[in-house]
């Protein structure tokens, strides 16, 4: 009954005119920028982190988190019309939903991405507001060695299931606990890794790291790559929904938020195996799987619903626990930090005004993004006629304002292009990004934990693995690692068979052409 209360207290905060105009901006930015080719939700979140510094704590994390959502929505737009997913969890919806569109249901598959997408979402921060004060009262309980198993249950799990390789992975983390050692020891106030350059000694921000990986090595990357001529665009067309489009939709929508919301909070879980295994799902169970390929609209009910529900599964980790289980949830850390916060046990005791005001503003957003979406679609659609050469030019403009902002210094920005073509060559090379920046936020709070178990166990190394939570997370690592991996295997086996499938279907076109 407290946590309901509490609740509503966050929704009389969160309903203040001020504080819907945040919301209104962020997911109007968010999905502004989301819905651009070639800009995920990470990316959108890490460019747009900046703007909210001016801000009161409350106003500015009910702001990110509209531009984290709205993001989200972006990025079905881009998909369906566009056949440009952001980011891997809309492979599907590119799939699917751009066959639908070329068919001349272009409008049918952006309407029930969006109204999927609001089920979703609602659906599964409801379950965050059930479970989130539970499990944080459990883990406010626990010691400094227990963080430190939960550290590197985060560290493994992202490091191992991310990426083309373990190897890599692993690789991409040591860059980003690299990172996060440079500058001054707080112990010994020694400097490290600062190479007798003075504007390293405070450290490097998370900040610059996030929106110099994330957003100019991403705009890099894709500028390196974008091909020249005009953008294939398909127009809208079409009913957006029909009574055969709503009947066929809304199993999916259920379906695909209870498959998206568990896997959001596992470690490494990822929307994008949330996408493949609710549309390997929908294709089992439908009666109609000749249309899978061509445009089935489950085939974007289910993935979309999934993808916005792992994304509000996301929070349940990071808010309880401190552990961002994406690249999208470690750059909502690193803005909390900006503000001195540190997500976690004790953010429901120490800061519970501001964190149920921002769950209350997730409800309200989803609200707003359904009003947006829907009638605004047409003006998203007029963004992705901007030239490319601007539109990148344009991202790394804003990047580098952006984080001159944040300590008003040349070096920053230096820096922002120097972590840029870190970025790039990340990409080029097939090391994934989010382990460095995982490794980068949590590496100094691993760190801290692991010197104050020792420190109490007077260099007793037993200590790290005695404690009871301690041997059930490593215990609950292995299990992470192993359905990590049955996973991954899953949704490799559904590319594969939607690689079979096009072959087949392109197969009897072939034989034709050679009879005639």
């Amino acid at each position: 009954m407290g946590d309901f209360a509490a609740l509503l207290d966050g929704f009389t905060t969160a309903v203040q005119p001020i504080y819907l105009l945040y919301a209104l901006i962020g997911v109007t930015l968010g999905t502004a920028v989301g819905v651009l080719p070639g800009i995920g939700p990470a990316m959108t979140v890490a460019l747009l982190l900046p703007l909210t510094y001016t801000l009161e704590p409350t106003a500015a994390l009910i702001m990110f988190a509209g531009i984290y959502y709205g993001g989200m929505y972006g990025g079905s737009t881009t998909s369906i019309l566009l056949n440009t997913p952001g980011e891997s969890a809309s492979i599907i919806t590119a799939l699917e939903g751009n066959a639908m569109a070329k068919a001349g249901r272009g409008a049918a598959a952006l309407a029930t991405a969006a109204i999927g997408s609001f089920i979703a979402g609602t659906l599964a921060t409801v379950a965050l507001t059930l479970l989130a004060p539970a499990i944080a009262d459990v883990a406010v309980k626990l010691g400094p060695q227990d963080y430190v198993a939960l550290m590197v249950v985060a560290f493994l799990t992202v490091a191992a299931l991310l990426g083309s390789s373990p190897a890599r992975g692993i690789a991409a983390l040591a860059v980003g606990l690299f990172l996060g050692l440079v500058g001054t020891d707080t112990l010994t106030a020694q400097q490290r890794f600062t190479f007798g350059v003075p504007a390293l000694a405070d450290g490097i921000d998370v900040v610059v790291v996030a929106v110099g990986v994330f957003a100019v090595g991403e705009a890099l990357y894709v500028a390196s790559r974008m091909r020249r001529g005009p953008i294939p665009l398909v127009p809208i067309s079409g009913k957006f929904m029909t009574k055969d489009d709503m009947r066929r939709s809304w199993r999916p929508w259920l379906r695909g938020t209870a498959v998206g919301f568990p896997i959001g909070t596992m470690p490494a879980g990822g929307a994008e195996v949330a996408t493949f295994l609710s549309y390997s799902l929908e294709r089992r169970l439908s009666k109609r799987k000749h249309e899978f390929g061509n445009g089935a609209i489950e085939g974007v009910a289910g993935p979309e619903s999934a993808n916005n529900a792992a994304a509000a599964g996301v929070l349940v980790p990071l808010l309880t626990l401190g552990l961002p289980t994406s690249a999208t949830a470690a750059i909502i850390i690193a803005a909390f930090q900006s503000y001195g916060i540190r997500p976690g046990p004790l953010l429901f005791q120490n800061e519970s005004a501001l964190v149920w005001a921002l769950i209350a503003s997730l409800y309200i957003g989803n609200v707003l993004l359904l009003v947006l979406n829907l009638p605004l679609v047409g003006v998203w659609v007029k963004l992705l006629q901007i030239p490319r050469p601007y539109l990148y030019a344009g991202i790394l403009t804003f990047a580098a304002l952006g984080s001159y902002s944040v300590g008003a210094s040349t070096s920053d920005v230096v820096l922002l292009f120097l972590l840029g073509v870190l970025g790039w060559t990340m990409r080029r090379f097939g090391y994934p990004i989010a382990p460095a920046v995982v490794g980068l936020i949590l590496g100094p709070i691993a760190e801290e934990q692991l010197r104050r178990t020792l420190a109490i166990s007077q260099g007793d190394l037993t200590a790290l693995v005695t404690s009871p939570f301690a041997a059930l997370a490593y215990t609950a690592l292995v299990v992470f690692m192993v359905l990590g991996w049955w996973l991954k295997r899953r949704q490799a086996r559904t590319e594969a068979e939607l690689a079979a499938a096009a072959r087949a279907e392109s197969q009897p076109a072939v034989v034709e052409g050679g009879r005639r």
